[in-house]
């Protein structure tokens, strides 16, 4: 029987382009999953904080450290407080307090907030008495040597290190340091822009802030170099109608001597000189005030009336009220939000 043979087909070859039909197909290509964090928090969790201060500490070691409620919100609010106040800086950054009444506290929260950046901080930190009349500042911590500003502007061209800066200056247990004025009236008065800004590109070497304490006029000779060099201005004012009002004023010049734009990002500052009488307190409305600087400046904060900083002597931090410490943490967390970088 013939044998019927079928003609060959041709199988196509396959297309050097193309895979070819006898090869398996390959499965997609996944993205890898990322590497397990190795990092603390990952593999042994968030711990929790142990409480600081009040009821939740008391329990906390009454229990043997059994019982753990963590932080509270005001602990936690201080925290994140301090944080912000120790943010890191580069360069000098430079702060004015500007008043012009007198006896509203200017020198005072001068040395109280930058004693308050020293201690949570861990860069250098100085406060320069720029007043013409005989400036107290140098008197807010213990005096370690008798030399002023001007001994450090005759010496400038010698200052080489910090260690140089160091024999000009006094520093309290906080860590700031104080650059004195001349007890000299008479002297301290020919302490000129020119002086002011040549003592700047001295400390600013050497330190990341410099807060000067201004006087009390807006026209003495280092005033224009003191606003022209100023980051921020802190406008200090008591509690008081004519406080109020003299801080007010003090902004009114500002603006009309072409400093709007220093007026709108400046801190006011409503310090409580003397305790509130009696069960009503002051008969001034607070909330007023406060609402008129707000209209004004960046932000608006008020320190309460401290017996320890009522004595004007040295100023330890440990003494003040656990309210004023707080008050003092959201002002230097305040002016930290305004450091270059920081929002």
């Amino acid at each position: 029987m013939p044998v019927v043979r079928l003609p060959a087909t041709t199988e196509p070859e396959p297309s050097p382009l193309e895979p070819s039909t006898l090869e398996p197909s390959l499965p997609e290509p996944h993205a890898q999953a990322p590497y397990l964090d190795l990092s603390t928090v990952a593999l042994l969790g968030q711990p929790k904080r142990t409480p600081s201060a009040g009821w939740r500490r008391w329990l906390y070691v009454t229990s043997f450290t059994l019982v753990n409620l963590g932080e509270g919100r005001k602990a936690m609010r201080r925290k994140a407080l301090t944080a912000q106040a120790t943010r890191p800086l580069r360069g000098c950054y430079r702060i004015a307090l500007l008043s012009l009444k007198g006896g509203v506290g200017k020198t005072t929260i001068t040395a109280s907030l930058g004693a308050t950046f020293a201690s949570a901080r861990g860069d250098r930190v100085i406060a320069v008495d720029a007043n013409p009349d005989r400036g107290t500042l140098s008197q807010k911590v213990p005096l370690e040597t008798p030399s002023t500003v001007r001994h450090l502007l005759r010496d400038a061209e010698g200052i080489h290190s910090y260690s140089d800066v160091r024999n000009y200056t006094s520093q309290g247990p906080s860590r700031l340091e104080v650059l004195a004025s001349e007890s000299d009236p008479a002297v301290s008065e020919a302490f000129s822009s020119d002086d002011y800004k040549r003592t700047l590109e001295v400390l600013e070497r050497f330190y990341s802030l410099v807060l000067t304490d201004c006087g009390t006029g807006m026209l003495h000779s280092a005033m224009s170099a003191v606003l022209n060099n100023a980051d921020v201005l802190i406008i200090v004012s008591s509690g008081s109608v004519d406080g109020a009002r003299s801080a007010s004023a003090t902004l009114d010049w500002l603006d009309a001597h072409g400093y709007q734009e220093m007026v709108t990002n400046s801190i006011a500052v409503i310090n409580a000189v003397r305790p509130q009488a009696g069960r009503g307190g002051s008969r001034v409305d607070q909330g007023k005030v406060v609402d008129h600087f707000s209209r004004r400046c960046r932000a608006v904060l008020k320190v309460p009336f401290d017996p320890h900083l009522e004595e004007g002597a040295e100023i330890s931090l440990d003494r003040l009220k656990p309210e004023t410490r707080d008050a003092l943490t959201d002002l230097a967390a305040a002016v930290a939000n305004g450091f270059p970088g920081t929002h």
